[in-house]
């Protein structure tokens, strides 16, 4: 049958069995937006506040679905709105399809109104982009887009379709979409040999596991590979929630804010099996003094990812999900109490602690988990929240944290959050931000309350940007350039009440324990403005470049005479 490209547009989503999308209309992008019109009881749109707030509904409803996220935007402006949107999903591998309309094809490369170059502009953070110049190529195009997003390491395809495109005609056939197979070309016997042999080697292995083991829902063969290897647990921001956190081999998250257990574990082990993680500078701290003990094996679908920043001894290149489940049957059971009992001495040395005289961003984690049960999907800002909701919040399966690891995007959090909601319906899902974090993107509140879409927002408000002051009162002698907030406060309930949420201020843990359980119960947007000290810190911490195991917390710095 003969359609418009636009109509081959949206025939081509539901070909992929696209069911919410996130945008904001403009100009070139109209003759889209008059067929999703005609298509919505089938492909639920959502209007976002800003362009930026739609890229990060479309990650976030990824993130928590494992599906494909997709966002739309017009041309020029539109088009580099959802740019710190897609940085934000190609840092983190996310899969997603931003689409794109551009100027026609006779005024491309002339300076035309609201005309950019969105392909050339993204090209360095998409896993690939495309610009459609013929209609004719348009359903093979975006087909390829999602195969593309979704297959291997998995990140964000643009498409760019001239708006003349969008109105011209041509043959259209349905194709059903093609099932995504796992990455095993690279997965070798000989590898896996090879790891068997290093893993049943080892008296002292540690297990490493990284956004990797999330991304190929490995949880149920990574649960099994533990407990063949008996060995202890840690993870990085991105693999929290692929082993659950409940376990007594969980020691916590390891490098600048992870736990001394697991910096000191791994900074002693003979082994340490990196399931999925690409070793960013969070996590190694010095790299030249990293599990300098350790032999390194490393698991990854990407075989850029080894020997980037740390060399690895030996290394099993594909699907997570898939090397682990040809690894078990052919591992022995290990036996390695006395070390499991040396790193559970160090988790129960180390405990996550904190000061609990007043309300602070750790009670307000751990009350967060206690009233949904640890079932909430919690999405986070960057900054403090962001470190206090990994240390604190038990996540016992993957994709229950949507936060930002490898961009660090500030204003991420309440459109993720509008996403992994339109993802999730029947799950409790939190944002947590820093008042600095909020105030980027809060305008998304409209969002949520337009289409009632009940998250709930917590903001951390101490009237600080918390972790660069952090950073100031430790290392830059207390010299506060542009982090102080406070004077003209933001009234966060007033705003709420402004966007048609209910709003609640709270300033003591019991205040916070009422507002909390309201929210929960009202269904609707909330914002819950939860004040708490400027000079709380995250603790412990590893100053950049140092090594892990030099890890110091509050204690150890109050022993040195410092006050924080």
């Amino acid at each position: 049958m003969e359609l418009t490209g636009a109509q081959i547009v949206i025939e081509c989503l539901k070909e992929q069995k696209v069911d919410t999308v996130f945008g904001y209309p403009g100009g070139a992008i109209l003759n889209v937006y008059d067929e999703l019109y005609k298509h919505s009881d089938e492909i639920h749109h959502v209007l976002t506040s800003h362009e930026q707030g739609a890229s990060h509904a479309a990650d976030g409803y990824a993130r928590s679905t494992g599906k494909v996220g997709v966002c739309l935007a017009t041309s020029g402006p539109g088009a580099t709105n959802l740019v710190t949107g897609i940085a934000t999903a190609q840092m983190d591998s996310v899969p997603m399809v931003a689409i794109t309309c551009n100027v026609t094809v006779p005024l491309l490369g002339k300076d035309s109104f609201q005309e950019v170059d969105i392909a050339g502009i993204t090209m360095p953070i998409t896993k690939h982009n495309f610009i459609v110049k013929d209609v004719t190529k348009l359903a093979d195009t975006m087909r390829r887009a999602f195969m593309i997003a979704k297959t291997g390491r998995p990140g964000p395809v643009l498409v760019d379709i001239p708006k003349d495109v969008t109105g011209a005609k041509c043959e259209y056939t349905f194709k059903e979409a093609e099932p995504v197979g796992r990455v095993t070309k690279d997965l070798t016997e000989e590898a896996l040999e090879r790891a068997v042999a290093l893993i049943e080697a080892a008296k002292k292995p540690y297990i490493f596991v990284g956004g990797g083991a999330v991304i190929s829902d490995a949880a149920e063969e990574l649960a099994d590979f533990v407990s063949l290897v008996d060995a202890p647990v840690c993870d990085t921001l991105m693999g929290k929630g692929a082993f659950d956190g409940t376990k007594p081999a969980y020691t916590g998250m390891l490098g600048m804010h992870g736990t001394k257990a697991s910096n000191l574990g791994v900074s002693e082990c003979d082994l340490l099996i990196a399931v999925g993680s690409r070793f960013s500078d969070r996590v190694l701290g010095n790299p030249k003094t990293f599990a300098s003990n350790a032999k390194l094996l490393q698991f990854d679908v990407d075989p850029a990812e080894i020997n980037k920043n740390v060399i690895a001894t030996a290394e099993v290149i594909g699907d997570i999900k898939e090397i682990l489940k040809r690894i078990n049957p052919m591992l022995k059971k290990q036996d390695h109490s006395d070390w499991m009992a040396h790193v559970m001495d160090l988790k129960e040395k180390y405990p996550a602690s904190y000061c609990t005289d007043g309300l602070s961003g750790p009670f307000v984690v751990e009350e967060i988990y206690r009233q949904t049960k640890g079932d909430a999907i919690m999405v986070t800002e960057v900054g403090q929240h962001q470190m206090w909701a990994a240390q604190f919040y038990k996540f016992k399966e993957p994709r229950q944290l949507i936060t930002s690891g490898g961009l660090g995007t500030m204003g991420y959090g309440v459109g993720a959050c509008i996403g992994a909601k339109m993802g999730n319906k029947n799950r409790v899902c939190v944002n947590v931000a820093g008042d600095g974090c909020f105030r980027m993107n809060m305008n998304e509140i409209a969002t949520a309350t337009r289409y009632n879409i009940p998250i709930i927002q917590i903001v951390i408000n101490n009237h600080v940007l918390g972790m660069v002051r952090q950073w100031q009162d430790l290392f830059y002698d207390a010299r506060y350039s542009s982090t102080t907030l406070d004077g003209k406060a933001t009234d966060f309930m007033k705003l709420a009440e402004a966007y048609h949420a209910n709003g609640y201020n709270v300033t003591k843990p019991e205040e916070f324990d009422v507002a909390l359980k309201d929210a929960i119960a009202s269904n609707i947007p909330c914002v819950i403005d939860a004040q708490i000290d400027q000079d709380d810190k995250v603790f412990p911490m590893v100053p950049a470049n140092t090594a892990i195991s030099e890890a110091f917390s509050e204690e150890d710095l109050a022993e040195l005479g410092y006050d924080c």
